[in-house]
């Protein structure tokens, strides 16, 4: 793999709990063949504000990828290939999960195009902290909600510090993709900034569809074993990727409300994030995370007493063996945002080999 793939992928796993790691398993005439991922275990106590306590146990997070490295008439040329056994199954008797696609890509020197992160995600993942919850990654940025983070089909071009996104937009009928401009700052000192950019089409139910935009703003601060990391945002149609808005919404559904975009009137329902976060690597084995992240909308279901949902993280992670982590968090949320992501608190308890 080269290094500019290393560097690509373990930004694009950033907030994802790992680092990007590599098997080369041969090569061919000047093309390099690649396996990686991870198995990982986790146990889940949870205590959630309504209900029973319970514990939930998987390894359905564990992944495996294949890429291919090649130099063609002076263009480097790379195919991505990853999955998981998260499965999307909701039947707890079955253990027998399917394999569900997560990338699927080909980029050409600048160029990339398949299924892959968003825009949204690249703007903000480089510049957060680790964390281990599998559905709380970025609360409080635009890529706040995992369930739209990797479009059906996206394209990136990226130049310098800057990248323009294209993709597969969240409304079926749209006449345009979805769109994020971004540009990345990176001073000598190790210190990282990036502004971006969002536009959609976004359906209303009233008056056909209106178009949203939102600003973002990341960063972080290096400073030795510690590092700050700040984001924030503000704007209308992006509650979809942001993870709240009207009824809680966090993912694309087949009505207006499920969307979380715009409210009973079909109005867009604005929101302003923001996020902050601190790292610290107290040994060359153990690493410490806390972050906060909130989201507050102008309008949310009825139903829902406080208009800002807020998470935050409290992990330590340990390298008991060169690519073998132990780890457990804490986290609390203040409430619902989907079936599985209930308000209350949770301390999960993980093992995860990376190759």
């Amino acid at each position: 793999m080269t290094i500019k793939n290393r560097l690509a992928l373990a930004v694009a796993v950033a907030s994802m709990s790992s680092q990007a790691y590599a098997l080369e398993i041969g090569e061919v005439d000047g093309t390099t063949f690649s396996i990686g991922g991870y198995v990982k275990a986790e146990g889940i106590f949870n205590t959630p504000d309504g209900g029973d306590n319970s514990f939930d146990g998987s390894a359905r997070q564990s992944r495996l990828n294949f890429e291919i490295d090649s130099e063609v008439q002076g263009h480097d040329v790379t195919a991505f290939v990853e999955g998981d056994f998260w499965d999307n199954a909701t039947d707890t008797a079955d253990t027998s999960y399917a394999m569900r696609l997560r990338h699927a890509f080909i980029q050409v020197d600048n160029l990339t195009l398949g299924q892959t992160w968003n825009g949204q995600f690249f703007a903000t993942a480089p510049f957060d902290v680790e964390i281990l919850d599998f559905y709380g990654t970025g609360i409080g940025s635009i890529a706040g909600s995992g369930a739209v983070v990797r479009p059906d089909l996206v394209l990136h071009y990226t130049t310098g510090g800057l990248r323009f996104s294209f993709q597969d937009p969240l409304y079926s009928d749209a006449d345009m993709p979805d769109m994020v401009a971004s540009y990345t700052y990176r001073t000598e000192a190790g210190h990282g900034f990036n502004l971006a950019v969002t536009g959609r089409e976004v359906e209303t139910g009233v008056n056909d569809s209106e178009f949203g935009a939102a600003i973002s703003l990341a960063g972080k601060l290096n400073f030795g074993d510690t590092s700050l990391a700040l984001s924030g945002y503000t704007g209308e149609g992006n509650n979809v990727s942001s993870g709240w808005g009207f009824n809680g919404a966090a993912a694309p559904g087949p009505t207006i409300a499920s969307k979380g975009e715009v409210n009973a009137s079909g109005d867009l329902v604005s929101t302003t994030g923001f996020s902050a976060g601190v790292s610290h690597r107290f040994t060359d084995s153990l690493r410490g995370n806390i972050r906060y992240g909130q989201v507050t909308a102008d309008e949310v279901a009825p139903t829902v007493d406080d208009d800002t949902l807020q998470v935050t993280n409290v992990n330590l992670i340990y390298t008991y063996l060169p690519n073998l982590d132990i780890g457990v968090e804490w986290r609390d949320r203040n409430a619902l945002t989907m079936p599985l992501r209930p308000g209350g608190q949770q301390v999960e308890l993980m093992a995860m080999y990376k190759f």
